[in-house]
């Protein structure tokens, strides 16, 4: 019988497994340090490129904020420009309304027939005294007024005749009252009425 020793085989065997466990290892070893290693290079890509878009994001704010406060400025300043402008309108209202009422009321007045002794004009009454040749003539002279587009509701508060001996003709002197664009009503407020005591 032939006795063989098996002990240097079953030894390089051994050998063999360790240094294939060991090249296993390394080799897992260097793959995780490879993919660490990508993976550490591809976040610190990302953060630089976060951080140069955070710096211009910054700049923009920064821009946008002067911008912004120019804005702000630029309003206020119409805010006061337009606060001026309602002012001058608003003068501007009042400082033709006058005129352009008189020149309505001149122009209303039939030529040679009606004489206007006084015109007075409070809160947007205007009152107008004078003497015409016949009723007629104040008839006119109403229809005239109520034509124009600064007067309204035109009334008469008087018509009476008298009789002028030197010319030996009979005229009419009246009173006409008629509202304004400068008539304003008057909210009158409301009574609460009591409660009933129970």
């Amino acid at each position: 019988m032939i006795k063989i020793n098996l002990l240097p085989f079953r030894a390089a065997r051994k050998k063999e497994n360790i240094r294939r466990q060991i090249s296993i290892y390394v080799l897992v070893v260097i793959f995780i340090l490879l993919v660490t290693g990508y993976y550490f290079l591809t976040l610190n890509r990302d953060i630089s490129r976060l951080e140069t878009e955070k710096a211009q994001k910054k700049k923009e704010l920064a821009s946008y904020a002067q911008t912004t406060k120019k804005i702000k400025a630029l309003r206020i300043k119409i805010k006061k420009i337009k606060g001026k402008l309602n002012v001058i309108q608003d003068l501007e209202k009042k400082k033709t309304g006058p005129v352009l009422l008189l020149d309505e009321i001149a122009t209303a007045v039939p030529r040679d027939r009606v004489w206007l002794s006084s015109l007075s004009e409070r809160a947007g009454i205007l009152t107008l005294r004078g003497t015409a040749r016949d009723n007629d003539t104040v008839a006119l002279f109403m229809t005239n007024l109520e034509k124009k587009k600064h007067i309204n509701s035109v009334d008469l508060s008087s018509a009476q005749l008298r009789e002028l001996k030197a010319h030996q003709m009979n005229v009419t002197d009246f009173v006409i009252t008629c509202k304004t664009y400068a008539f304003k009503e008057k909210v009158k407020p409301k009574r609460k009425r009591p409660k009933k005591k129970r």
